[in-house]
């Protein structure tokens, strides 16, 4: 039997264009310290660091990982650099979270920081994901790619461009409400259907930006978490999975997981639903923190999580059902259409859920959360973690 694990500590810096006053490890240091702090304890006391880091390319310094060593209080212990593209935090996280779990070490630090304006176009370093014969001269990147999983969305489900702008609208209003978030403001529909053209049915407002900003979180066995923390977030469920880079082969009659349904998101969190003994994640679950770079991912995602039924999602999300006072809180933080750190966002959206369990997340806090579920999505969305934050250790029911 694993020991149970959870989550006792949380820093992030605010998250920007640019981060000029800082360097890369300097925000990574920032952001590792307020987390120590968080959980009352000293860079001494940590067992060992996961550090979060996606593309290298993007702050233009080669392997920023070892240059953060010293900043993070990682010298003289274990260090495990996790990159799964977007899904990192996510990944990084569950990493930590196997260290503990298996008694291997009792408190660890996850910490990782990104600078993606730091090179010219994101999107061309993001083309390099593909395939150079097969798949990069089509001009795939994350905005392209995406934007053709939501075209086949939409041309099943009947969803219009009008319902994405909703969700861009709450998730902006959510965002006001959070001291870090990079994106805010209170905007119309109108406001998001008149924002630029950039790949049908994207405007510019359906996108998120790209953001500079660190994020860290303590973890640690249940001995230390009673001891440090007045209500720890315990980690109740994981679940990840993995597909194909190679778009082609999910958009076919026989693909496993056809990548307008975001199924796969729904393998991951069956597996974390399993562990933590959800059987109803639209009764037992409050908030979701969830990874959407995309105004178009949270229908099929959520519909994939079991939230609601296959083509019920735009609806739902139109009638107020996941607003913040809504069945299920989605995104209180805006999520990451306000905030896409990328090599971080993941954790973010970790640290987000944890909060919200803590009780702790000031004016986005959602009331009586027992439990926060935080996604992931990487790649050329083959990656995917989901991550059950919960006030008490559950015990999951059998397989």
């Amino acid at each position: 039997m694993s020991q149970n694990v959870a989550v006792i500590g949380v820093g992030q810096t605010g998250f920007r264009a640019r981060w000029d006053s800082m360097t890369y490890v300097e925000l990574a240091e920032q952001a590792a310290m307020r987390a120590l702090a968080d959980a009352r304890l000293s860079p001494d006391d940590i067992d060992a660091v996961v550090f979060s880091m996606a593309p290298t390319h993007f702050m233009g310094v080669p392997d920023c990982d070892k240059w953060a060593v010293d900043f993070v209080g990682a010298r003289g212990k274990p260090f495990l650099r996790v990159h799964t593209g977007g899904a990192t935090g996510g990944s990084a996280f569950q990493a930590a979270w196997a260290q503990v779990a298996s008694g291997q070490h009792r408190r660890v630090l996850v910490v990782g920081a990104d600078r993606i304006t730091e090179t010219p176009d994101a999107q061309f370093v993001l083309n390099l994901i593909w395939d150079p014969l097969y798949e990069q001269d089509f001009a795939l990147n994350t905005v392209t790619m995406t934007a053709l999983s939501t075209q086949r969305y939409m041309a099943r489900h009947g969803v219009t461009e009008e319902q994405y702008a909703r969700v861009v609208v709450r998730a902006r209003g959510n965002a006001m409400n959070n001291p870090n978030a990079h994106l805010k403001g209170r905007i119309t529909v109108d406001d998001v259907m008149a924002s630029r053209r950039v790949a049908w049915p994207y405007k510019l407002f359906d996108i998120c930006p790209r953001s500079a900003g660190a994020a860290a979180v303590v973890i640690a066995d249940e001995a230390s978490a009673r001891e440090l923390c007045t209500r720890p977030a315990f980690v109740t469920g994981i679940g990840a999975v993995s597909n194909t880079v190679f778009q082609g082969d999910r958009c076919v009659p026989s693909a496993d997981c056809d990548f307008a349904e975001h199924a796969e998101v729904g393998l991951a969190a069956h597996e974390c639903y399993v562990q933590a003994g959800i059987t109803d994640p639209a009764a037992q679950i409050q908030v979701v923190e969830m990874y959407d770079p995309f105004s178009s991912f949270q229908f099929p995602e959520l519909e994939a999580m079991g939230f609601c039924a296959r083509g019920m999602a735009a609806r739902l999300s139109d009638e107020g059902v996941f607003d913040m006072d809504g069945r299920v809180a989605v995104g209180p933080s805006g999520g990451t259409l306000c905030t896409n750190p990328i090599g971080v966002t993941g954790l973010v959206r970790v640290a987000d859920a944890a909060l919200q369990v803590m009780g702790r997340a000031g004016a986005m806090q959602v009331a009586d959360v027992k439990n926060a579920l935080a996604t992931a999505a990487g790649g050329s969305a083959q990656f995917f973690t989901c991550t059950l934050l919960s006030d008490e250790p559950r015990r999951a029911r059998p397989h």
